[in-house]
This record gives C-alpha cells, structure tokens and sequence, in this order.
C-alpha cells in the first residue's frame, strides 16, 4: 500500500515537473527570444506637420535608454537581431475642455507609426500606430509647458512600444 502510494506521488511529480518544463517563464514580462544579441533603434523621423526640434532625439533616446536599462540586448547601428524605426506623424495641439467662449483646456497629442521586425520569429514582426496625449490649462502658452509634456508624453509611448514589441504581458 505504501509502496502504491509512493508510486503515485512519484508518477505526480513527475508530471508536474515535465508541465512546468515547458513553461516559458519571464519575472519581468519579456519576451526576447534567446539567441538574440542586439537590436537596431533608428533616429525616429518628424513627418509631423508641425514640427517641436527636439521630439525626435528625445523619443528615440528614450527608446534607447528603455531597451539598454531593461533588457540584455546590445545596442547597434545597422541590422541587429530586432529592428525597430519609426516616424513621428502627427504633433497637434487642440482644445480639450471649453469654458464660456474659450478653451479651458489644450492638449498636445503626439502620435508615432513604428515597424519592428525579430529575426527570430517573424509571426512577432509589428507594425502599430501609438498615440498619447496630456492636457495643460490654457493659461499657459506652449512653450511654457512643452519640454515638460513632450518628456512626459515620450516616457508613455515608449512603455507602449516596448509592451507592444517585446513585452510578455
């Protein structure tokens, strides 16, 4: 009986063991496939009607900094073992909330296309449109909230990016 028992309990973990095997497991929610070394981020181009100068290198920075800080991937120049470019396509302010006869609030959106490609496995090649936007009181001008909102907006869409192309969520 005892000899049955322990059979079982044998056969049972046994099991387990071989499921939990087959488990891909990622405490940080990443999915990057193993024999990948590298990946390429291109200067992300404004084809923005209306154009801030620094949005570009600040969204392709933080692309940067977000792969390199939270990844084992080194970054190249030219064609790593993921890719990723993109454009920035639209940079737009708008009334957000009207009061009496004028705009209480503005909102900068700022929307962005990328293309991702994993050598890897290309059934996880992307491409997507993300957009984000934050709303600033119209007592304020532009120039006096935009560094900010422009950092803020950037952070947003590349949490985004990065879930969208190597995130295990």
């Amino acid at each position: 009986m005892k000899r049955t028992r322990l059979l079982v309990i044998c056969y049972v973990l046994s099991f387990c063991l071989a499921a939990c095997s087959s488990l891909k497991y990622s405490p940080v929610g990443i999915d990057i496939p193993a024999g990948a070394e590298t990946i390429c981020i291109k200067q992300f181009q404004n084809n923005a009607s209306l154009v801030n100068l620094k949005l570009s290198n600040e969204l392709t920075t933080q692309l940067k900094d977000k792969f390199q800080s939270n990844t084992r991937l080194s970054l190249v120049d030219s064609r790593g073992d993921l890719y990723l470019e993109g454009e920035i396509t639209n940079y737009a302010i708008t009334p957000a909330a009207l009061g009496a006869d004028m705009a209480t609030t503005n909102r900068l959106t700022i929307t962005v296309k990328i293309k991702y490609e994993n050598r890897f496995d290309e059934e996880k090649d992307l491409e997507q449109t993300f957009s984000r936007y934050m709303d600033f009181n119209s007592n304020q001008t532009l120039p006096q909230v935009e560094d900010v909102l422009v950092f803020q907006i950037c952070e947003a869409l590349v949490d985004d990016i990065f879930a969208a192309t190597v995130g295990n969520w």
